[in-house]
């Protein structure tokens, strides 16, 4: 009998002591599990992710990479086709960026080759509009620049822009069929177009340069 009663009088602690062992066991371990989870690489990744865009103030800084070339963006397009780049070259310009456009014919300094003040425009631009239609295709010059705009871009992390206008699809050039274009049917909304993946280059060269720098 004496023992009966002795082991039922030690039954509760020992309960009462498993218990608070594993009562102690899970808050250390709900503890650690928090500290892991606050620095776990999918917090900083979210806190990465809810950073604000780049804006034009950022675009337009002393130091923003957008310096580092002469020109925004460098229209390739045949003469007959001079008075829609004149207006695209307007719209531009008339922007709240200000691009900065490498116009052939503006632009080339007087008593220059040909040839060098085409390449030069290519390698000072950070992208390239090529405004293809029938008159692109059938100049020589204009393919000359675009093959030089697509041999720079690789290197100069650049952006062709292709701009189709008139042209079937039988006569895009090959070259620059791995590209996505504008086709252009409303000349303000290809504008626009043509603008905002301007702008959208230079925030991601913004971007790359901030993140190079952190």
């Amino acid at each position: 009998g004496w023992f009966r009663r002795l082991l039922h009088k030690h039954k509760p602690s020992s309960v009462e002591s498993s218990l608070s062992t594993s009562h102690s066991t899970s808050s250390s371990l709900s503890s650690s599990s928090v500290e892991s989870s606050s620095s776990s690489p999918s917090t900083s990744l979210a806190r990465s992710i809810g950073r604000s865009p780049v804006s034009v103030l950022d675009i337009s800084a002393s130091g923003s990479p957008r310096w580092t070339k002469s020109y925004d963006v460098c229209i390739c397009h045949s003469e007959v086709d001079l008075e829609l780049v004149e207006e695209l070259v307007s719209y531009l310009e008339g922007q709240p960026e200000s691009f900065r456009c490498f116009l052939q014919l503006r632009d080339a300094t007087p008593g220059n080759a040909v040839m060098t003040e085409l390449c030069d425009a290519v390698q000072n631009s950070h992208c390239w509009v090529m405004l293809i239609t029938p008159g692109f295709l059938q100049d020589p010059w204009c393919k000359y620049q675009m093959h030089q705009a697509l041999a720079e871009a690789p290197l100069a992390n650049g952006r062709t822009i292709p701009v189709v206008k008139d042209v079937d699809r039988k006569d895009y050039p090959r070259e620059l069929r791995n590209l996505y274009y504008i086709y252009m049917v409303l000349k303000e909304k290809s504008f626009k177009q043509i603008r905002d993946t301007v702008f959208r280059y230079l925030q991601e060269l913004c971007r790359s340069s901030t993140s190079g720098t952190e």
